[in-house]
């Protein structure tokens, strides 16, 4: 019964990502700061919704489903462990929001295509994050120390986040990007939505094509900082897959709600350093010491909430003493 679940999951995702594309969004237009809230509303209401589901599917038969984890206790064991994962996934996926402004600046996207070439971005994201937390649950379940060494890769990635600057991004010098260039001939302009278009006669790509050949590498980078962080919260693949599914449905339409405001939030990656730094810590201890979920997850919360609040407030103090 748990391949249906996972079928039908799958099945779910696909349903939204064609009713997002072929229905609401089927011509090209700019997203309004309006219109970006409302999805974004949308896409977390959803995914507190589908824990209501993971509650019924982990405590009992749901529609004749029932999951049986050796990680999860109960149904409320399942629940907790999935928002939290959630918000930690949707917490970290703010810093990606930075690298995508200036990827869409840098190649200077015309704002109505940004829509596409993210849905085709996070539909590879989606892949590809498949793939990875497969492969770390079963890492995890057979190699019991690889907890530590994710651990360990969760802090290195906080000390790196906290002295990197987003600004020097230069995706002209991105492997994958010089690579597609020697395979492919580029088109100098943006033509459309395409990604591909034709010169002289031969199939030639477009600069949209590199946005998204660019997008999606910095996803897997992001991925692989991201992913071992759910795992201290749990290691149940449906529960970490399915969390991190809606983080990203959801950033789409995030990144048009913030993107604007991005400089404002200058001490909200204090947060997301502090709190990849937290959760690596926690991953170290996992075998000395149990931090409860539920305090975990007040401390993820109010990490966010506090590097949000002082930014705002930073910001407008600026703003007075213009």
């Amino acid at each position: 019964m748990e391949i249906t679940l996972w079928i039908g999951f799958i099945a779910l995702v696909i349903f939204l990502l064609v009713l997002d594309l072929g229905v609401f969004h089927k011509e090209d237009h700019v997203i309004s700061v309006k219109e970006a809230l409302l999805w974004t509303g949308f896409w977390i209401v959803l995914a507190l919704l589908f824990g209501i589901f993971i509650y019924y599917a982990y405590e009992d038969h749901f529609f004749g489903i029932a999951i049986d984890s050796h990680s999860i206790s109960s149904g409320n064991d399942a629940l907790l462990k999935y928002y939290t994962g959630y918000i930690i996934e949707k917490s970290l996926s703010l810093d990606n929001i930075f690298v995508i402004a200036l990827i869409f600046s840098y190649f200077g996207v015309p704002l109505q295509y940004q829509h596409r070439v993210l849905f085709y971005g996070i539909l590879g994201a989606l892949v590809f994050r498949a793939i990875m937390i497969i492969a770390g649950s079963a890492l995890i379940q057979n190699f019991s120390w690889m907890i530590y060494v994710f651990g360990g890769i969760l802090i290195i990635t906080a000390v790196k986040m906290l002295f990197s600057n987003h600004e020097k991004v230069d995706p002209e010098k991105n492997f994958l990007v010089k690579l597609t260039r020697k395979i492919f001939p580029v088109s100098e302009k943006i033509e459309g939505h395409n990604f591909f278009t034709k010169i002289n006669g031969k199939t030639a790509i477009t600069p949209l094509f590199l946005v998204l050949v660019v997008i999606e590498n910095t996803d897997v980078i992001f991925a692989v900082d991201s992913i071992p962080a759910i795992f201290a919260v749990t290691t149940d693949p449906f529960i970490v897959f399915t969390s991190n599914v809606f983080a990203i449905l959801g950033l789409r339409s995030l990144y048009f709600a913030l993107a604007a405001m991005m400089n404002k939030f200058k001490y909200l990656k204090i947060s997301l350093v502090f709190i990849l730094a937290y959760v690596g810590v926690k991953m170290l201890l996992s075998n000395f010491y149990h931090i409860p979920t539920l305090i975990s997850l007040g401390i993820i919360i109010a990490a966010i909430s506090i590097g949000i609040t002082v930014s705002l407030i930073t910001a407008k103090d600026d703003k007075n003493l213009q």
